[in-house]
């Protein structure tokens, strides 16, 4: 009996007769889902932040973003090498098809994955939900994000399960804008009352550059022009009267 292609294979069998375009989406889909599970639980305490998977002809590039990268490089590449060799083997890749490689995140208030690891953290310490919430709000509101939305929900005090809700600044929550400017970060914290669960929404600014913010400016944002000069020097356009602020007929 032939060994099934692993995941990572039906992910990059571009133009192959026994795979439809449908099934290989949805291998790759399952593949970066899966490498992001197990890259998160391995690197929760390193300010892990993402990962981001780049096929080249000959090999695989898998980008671990991260708060402390130094951590995730470990002593002298030695958590790197060990990383590498967990992925190799759990989806099937060859020997030295696949490398690993640690990228910092500049603006840690701004990423929604580090700040609800840290918010799972304080819970897990023992500080209260409410103080633990309102700390990593204002944290996130001082790195100039736009808004931010913290929904906490489980047992958090008596028997009862009840959802609470911390919210400041702005927070859009529908359309492509959506999809752009806001990052969504879950996260399950067993305590031993029960599981609480954590979803944490940031609005990021906007930036031309592109580093804390999206490039692309909101869809509701209008931007007045001035008018232009022609060749006389004179504003193109009907001159208003300063008087009445209607334009003069003979100038309209």
């Amino acid at each position: 009996s032939t060994r099934p292609p692993s995941l990572h294979q039906l992910a990059t069998m571009a133009t192959a007769t026994n795979i439809t375009k449908k099934r290989k989406f949805v291998a790759a889909g399952v593949f970066e889902a899966e490498l992001n599970e197990l890259l998160r639980r391995e690197l929760a305490e390193e300010g892990y932040s993402g990962v981001e998977v780049r096929n080249a002809p000959m090999r695989t590039e898998i980008i671990i973003r991260s708060t402390r990268p130094q951590n995730v490089l470990g002593e002298k590449g030695q958590r790197i090498r060990e990383l590498t060799s967990l992925v190799q083997k759990r989806f099937g890749y060859k020997e030295g098809t696949v490398e690993l490689y640690a990228e910092r995140v500049f603006f840690r208030g701004l990423c929604a994955q580090a700040q609800a690891e840290s918010l799972k953290f304080k819970l897990l310490g023992g500080l209260a939900v409410r103080r633990a919430c309102y700390g990593v709000l204002r944290n996130i509101m001082e790195n100039e994000a736009k808004g931010c939305e913290v929904v906490v929900s489980g047992k958090l005090r008596a028997q009862r399960a009840k959802s609470m809700k911390f919210k400041e600044g702005y927070m859009i929550k529908t359309g492509e804008s959506n999809l752009i400017y806001v990052e969504t970060a879950v996260r399950h914290i067993k305590m031993r009352q029960g599981v609480l669960g954590i979803k944490l929404s940031i609005m990021k600014p906007h930036d031309p550059e592109g580093k804390m913010g999206p490039r692309k400016q909101l869809s509701d944002v209008v931007t007045i022009k001035e008018p232009k000069e022609d060749e006389s020097g004179i504003p193109m356009g009907p001159l208003a009267d300063p008087d009445t602020g209607y334009a003069d007929a003979a100038t309209a």
